[in-house]
């Protein structure tokens, strides 16, 4: 009788422990966003280190989706300046940069390739900062910008078949070894998709019905290509029959448990890619029973017992493995993916922030908040003595921060999963 009072008296200090962080690490997020807010947008971080105090693509359209959940002015005027100034320095083919130093003129396109996913989040933001501000003169302001990304974007299909081809190093794994048509890639393509029939059914008051049409198809696509199912029926939308049959021989570490990260003419991968699993339940493109299995395996498989935080790609890649020499030479300054780092099994708070809302989405609100708690105590690891670091990783093994620290979009994931705990969509 004793042991189950003290189970819990247990068990609601817990409770009141991981409402008080949530509180906190809130506030903490929103301080964190505020201190990388410049007029010209936001900063990946305020660290000076590489080329991070810099206006990112990717990392700053993150941010911005946050921002517009927060009903902070100056937040939200963040995510305008954000887009504006990528805009400004849009490449000659439609290009968003990766990243700009508006004040010295540096703008990067990519390193040894470009970045994919920078467009295509940068049309998601454009889309969604619109409908949450209802500002059509910015909206007009963009459109060129806009249409010019999306030629871009199917010049980058290359065969004219739906799915964009991602070179290695083309998006934000940016060190790691997936390429060719890569999951994480086609969701955002899906969505910039969904996002750009909304715009131009208001600038032309009617739908584009190729562009709907070629939106549907994509969606068949993804699920016909990347989840196989237990049975050995011939999906109705095969994007190459012999690659599809040689990936679902191969397919026995995931099939019918999680989505398969990509494909290329070599054939299939198989690593667990948290993003692209997380990001097609997000969209709407996983089904109810397909997110349910991720869900169990992630909790079968990945989870930790003493860190509530998942990996960027699962499992790791050790010198043991026939990918380490690949992996090794997959790096354009430093090598940043020794095991338990980085994108090779690091734990991010980006990525368990968006998985938290996901969940939260679902309707599984207590298992969003531990989520969400595991996040909040990442951010609020320390660094030189200071708490509330916003590390960009922690050590897969040891659980040491890792990256850089003072990273927007860790505090913005925490932002996007509070908001979906109160009722708030990251896509409106």
């Amino acid at each position: 009788m004793l042991l189950g009072v003290l189970a819990l008296v247990k068990k609601k200090d817990n409770n009141i422990i991981n409402k008080d962080i949530i509180k906190v690490g809130y506030q903490k997020s929103l301080e964190m966003l505020k201190a990388c807010r410049t007029k010209y947008g936001f900063l990946a971080s305020v660290t000076e280190r590489d080329n991070y105090r810099r206006i990112w693509g990717r990392d700053g359209c993150i941010t911005g989706l946050a921002a517009l959940l927060t009903d902070d002015a100056d937040l939200i005027e963040g995510c305008r300046c954000t887009l504006e100034t990528l805009a400004r320095y849009q490449g000659p083919h439609g290009e968003i940069p990766s990243n700009v130093d508006p004040d010295l003129g540096r703008i990067s396109y990519g390193g040894m390739t470009g970045r994919v996913d920078s467009d295509l989040w940068f049309l998601i933001c454009i889309s969604q900062y619109w409908q949450r501000t209802g500002d059509d003169f910015f909206l007009k302001s963009m459109i060129n910008v806009i249409e010019k990304v999306r030629f871009l974007l199917g010049a980058w299909e290359f065969n004219n078949r739906g799915f964009l081809y991602v070179p290695i190093t083309g998006d934000w794994a940016d060190e790691y070894i997936h390429e060719g048509y890569v999951l994480y890639d086609q969701i955002l393509y899906f969505q910039a998709q969904r996002e750009m029939c909304k715009i131009h059914k208001h600038i032309h008051h009617s739908a584009d019905h190729t562009l709907i049409d070629r939106t549907v198809r994509l969606k068949h696509l993804i699920r016909n290509n990347f989840w196989f199912p237990d049975h050995d029926e011939l999906p109705d939308h095969v994007y190459h029959e012999i690659l599809y049959k040689k990936g679902k021989r191969a397919a026995q570490r995931f099939s019918d448990r999680y989505w398969a990260p990509f494909f290329s003419p070599s054939g299939y991968g198989y690593r667990f890619d948290m993003m692209a699993n997380i990001l097609v339940s997000i969209f709407g493109v996983a089904a109810k029973e397909q997110a349910e299995k991720v869900d169990a395996y992630i909790q079968q498989e990945i989870l930790q017992d003493d860190v509530v935080l998942l990996p960027a790609f699962y499992p790791v890649i050790t010198p043991k493995d026939e990918d380490w020499e690949d992996l090794q030479m997959t790096f354009s300054y430093t090598f940043k993916n020794l095991p338990n780092e980085s994108h090779n099994g690091g734990l991010w708070p980006l990525v368990t922030g968006l998985y938290a809302a996901d969940l939260a989405y679902r309707g599984k609100q207590d298992l969003a908040r531990k989520y969400l708690t595991g996040v909040h105590r990442a951010n609020a690891r320390h660094i030189d003595g200071a708490d509330w670091r916003f590390s960009e990783f922690l050590h897969g093994a040891t659980h040491e921060p890792g990256g850089t620290p003072k990273m927007a979009w860790s505090a913005a994931a925490a932002i996007i999963a509070h908001a979906a705990l109160n009722g708030k969509g990251i896509i409106g």
